[in-house]
């Protein structure tokens, strides 16, 4: 069997350097430019529109292999509950609506940008994320009456549950996009929010080692197990 192209192959910075790139502009909140300072004090001198193209170009390959190995163990056992929310994103002035998926444990399933938040993007969002997991046993939404009426469609209304504070899950995982959102002075077009919002949900989960629910030699297992498995992607 012919071997997978080597991705690399074009550029003449090392793997090494374009995973590092990569996972500074990914998963901490800097701008193009603060990943460029960082690396030149490390003695790797690049453009900061070169960041832009190699997040443009590898991102959406790293957090693809991250997921596909996710969703395979995922898959493996039954989700007892899902959190579902969406939040306004304002691009050129218009407002849009990144709806997001997390399970129990605060794991990011799926992400989605619309215009609206009717019945029918919400049954869309739902299918697109029971068609990659499966189906759960709980599904915690807010009041947005769009969420009932799309689980009724299908056939899932007595699965929902609501509460004041039940969807602090899903609530909190707006916080990282947020400060992410900020360091990038807002999205431009909804094709750029779509993608970014997609692999950094990927990402974040491969990082997010939930520090405050571990001992100190588990989490930098962890974290270095994670490190490890990172400079491995498109080996």
């Amino acid at each position: 069997m012919a071997q997978a192209k080597n991705p690399f192959r074009y550029f003449d910075s090392s793997p090494e350097v374009i995973r590092l790139v990569v996972m500074m502009y990914v998963r901490y909140p800097l701008s193009l430019r603060n990943v460029e300072d960082l690396l030149f004090e490390r003695g790797i001198d690049i453009c900061h529109e070169t960041v832009r193209l190699w997040w443009t170009r590898f991102v959406p390959m790293f957090a693809g292999e991250i997921r596909k190995k996710r969703v395979q163990r995922m898959r493996s056992y039954t989700h007892w509950r899902w959190h579902l929310d969406e939040v306004y994103v304002k691009i050129n002035g218009d407002m849009c609506y990144l709806w997001r998926a997390v399970d129990h444990e605060g794991e990011v399933l799926e992400s989605y940008v619309t215009k609206r938040r009717d019945k029918a993007a919400a049954l869309r969002f739902i299918k697109k994320v029971m068609k990659r997991y499966g189906r759960t046993g709980a599904i915690v939404t807010d009041g947005l009456r769009s969420y009932g009426a799309a689980l009724k469609a299908i056939g899932a209304g007595d699965r929902q549950e609501t509460g004041r504070w039940l969807n602090n899950r899903v609530e909190n995982t707006h916080l990282p996009f947020r400060r992410r959102e900020r360091a990038m002075s807002r999205f431009r077009r909804i094709k750029t929010l779509h993608k970014f919002a997609s692999v950094h949900g990927s990402i974040h989960n491969h990082f997010n080692q939930e520090r405050h629910l571990v001992s100190l030699e588990v989490y930098k297992d962890r974290r270095s197990a994670a490190l490890a498995e990172w400079r491995a992607v498109m080996a």
